[in-house]
């Protein structure tokens, strides 16, 4: 496959997953990566700046959509539910495959730089979602909680959706973990 060829991008993805999964991070090298899609590892620093990227590249994208979910929500939501909508929108974005979830999960899961970057990443989103909703007028205290909350709630739901034995949904399963927080919250 010439290295000109559409979809080099999405074979890279494909190719450092199945060698993450099959040799591990630590000893997957990005000429490895690149000899697997087809391409040169100049062609890979391309698309990613490093081997790490190539699991987290959609998170711009992620937090891009969640925003534009935040923004659009209609002023009489309360800023759970507008948090809800905006976590709705990155399940959109990642909950289509559960499978490929799983195996990039299970590959952050067993290395400790790429659990941090993980959170680092979920930060970054939680602060964005904090930001956004300041720019809605919410205060900064419950701006900064809801997102939190927020945060905390994708990670127990995804952790539940990947996890899962049947058929569930990620928006589902985002929606559970929220009524839970609301029924926690609301016991004395």
């Amino acid at each position: 496959m010439g290295r000109w060829e559409p979809g080099a991008g999405d074979r890279l993805r494909e190719a450092a997953l199945a060698l993450y999964l099959e040799h591990g991070f630590d000893q997957t090298m990005v000429a490895d990566i690149a000899d697997r899609a087809g391409v040169t590892a100049r062609t890979f620093f391309r698309y990613f700046a490093d081997k790490r990227e190539v699991l987290f590249d959609r998170a711009a994208e992620m937090a891009e959509k969640s925003l534009a979910a935040l923004e659009a929500a209609p002023a009489t939501m309360s800023t759970l539910e507008v948090v809800a909508a905006a976590l709705d929108a990155a399940a959109d974005l990642i909950g289509h495959d559960r499978e490929l979830a799983r195996q990039r999960h299970a590959v952050i899961m067993a290395n400790a730089d790429l659990r941090e970057r993980e959170l680092i990443k979920l930060a970054h989103m939680s602060a964005a979602l904090a930001d956004g909703l300041r720019q809605r007028g919410i205060d900064d205290t419950e701006a900064s909680l809801a997102a939190e909350a927020g945060s905390a709630v994708y990670r127990v739901a995804f952790e539940r959706w990947v996890d899962a034995d049947a058929d569930l949904d990620l928006r589902d399963a985002i929606r559970q973990s929220f009524d839970q927080l609301r029924a926690l919250t609301a016991s004395p």
